[in-house]
């Protein structure tokens, strides 16, 4: 029964890709009726089919969710209805971004090897269907069973696309020479501190399932432990989305507490959830006591002048997804798959 379960999925998958394309590309020729546009730069095919994209594989996934997981949080006390209904909502968003910024990406490194390449509306037309599809097709399978797991994956590439696209918009090519948060600063300055926004959201989300897999794991008896657990990656992810908030030029003070408040709170979010999952598995703590380790030994090299502020940060934040990749598939090794309602009405009490 599994296994036909499977197969269906699968055959849904390939009607919503086709669905997808469709809509992307139908959309997609009108949007672009009139003279043929450049891929990027102003009135450019990029961002509309960015736009595009992006709405197609929100709504592809949650068509899916509502196909596949509909009677999930039926038995459900309200409490953890909501987390679970907020947690899609957030899932929702951060499928639409993730499918954009792959699209504005894509389409730089397309001008930069087809130079002087225009789309009419056929051609426009076209790139957005296959984007809307590709887009449409990971975001729906999403929505037939999502792991930990794969937020944690969704959530690094989503770093990287977004990084790589404001490297390559940057105001300032030499921003390298001082920090990532020169990236902030200038024209192309919404796309990192978009970046950032939305990894908060992820991060803060990644959160909520790491909860889930827990309660998985220990029951009612450990929701008070849990609770400080998904309230330390929430406010995580909202220091680092206000460290996109408050760009450097316009708040240096405040951007700079968003960014020491991250680190700290990732800090204490790690240490509180290493003690919670239960057998203190050998692979985390080798992780975790390595990690800790390298981030020390980076800074202080990089006090003695071995390594740049940028080069720090980015074995941070590589360091901090390695530990965050750890941690999320050994939750998937011991977590069962099968959703555990709780018997609490509320959260306070039985």
């Amino acid at each position: 029964m599994e296994r036909e379960q499977r197969l269906r999925a699968e055959t849904a998958a390939v009607w919503a890709t086709a669905i997808c394309f469709a809509v992307g590309a139908g959309v997609g020729i009108l949007l672009f009726l009139g003279a043929p546009r450049p891929l990027t730069g102003p009135g450019s095919v990029a961002l509309p089919a960015a736009a595009v994209a992006g709405v197609v594989a929100a709504a592809a996934f949650v068509t899916s969710s509502l196909r596949f997981r509909r009677g999930e949080t039926a038995p459900m006390p309200p409490w953890q209805t909501a987390v679970s209904l907020v947690s899609t909502g957030a899932l929702t968003v951060a499928f639409a971004c993730v499918t954009a910024m792959g699209v504005l990406l894509t389409t730089e490194v397309l001008a930069v090897g087809l130079q002087g390449i225009a789309l009419g509306p056929l051609g426009g037309g076209i790139l957005t269907g296959v984007a809307a599809a590709l887009g449409g097709r990971f975001a729906f399978g999403a929505g037939v069973g999502l792991r930990t797991a794969d937020l944690s994956g969704i959530l690094f590439g989503y770093l990287v696309i977004g990084t790589l696209f404001a490297m390559v918009t940057a105001a300032d090519p030499r921003w390298w020479e001082r920090n990532f948060s020169q990236l902030g600063v200038g024209d192309g300055a919404w796309a990192f501190n978009g970046t950032l926004v939305v990894a908060g959201l992820l991060i803060a989300t990644v959160g909520s399932y790491i909860g889930r897999d827990l309660h998985r794991l220990l029951g009612d008896p450990a929701l008070g432990r849990i609770a400080v657990v998904v309230l330390l990656w929430a406010l995580t992810g909202l220091a680092l989305a206000a460290v996109g908030l408050l760009p450097l030029h316009r708040a240096f003070l405040g951007h700079n507490i968003a960014a020491g408040a991250t680190l700290l709170l990732l800090v204490a979010a790690a240490t509180v959830t290493t003690a919670l999952v239960p057998g203190r598995p050998r692979a985390l703590l080798i992780t975790t006591v390595g990690v800790g380790a390298l981030i020390v030994a980076a800074v202080l090299v990089t006090l003695f002048g071995v390594l740049t502020i940028t080069a720090l940060e980015a074995v941070v934040v590589g360091l901090g997804l390695l530990w965050m990749t750890t941690l999320v598939r050994v939750l998937a090794v011991l977590a069962p798959d099968e959703s555990r309602p709780s018997a609490r009405v509320t959260l306070r009490r039985a």
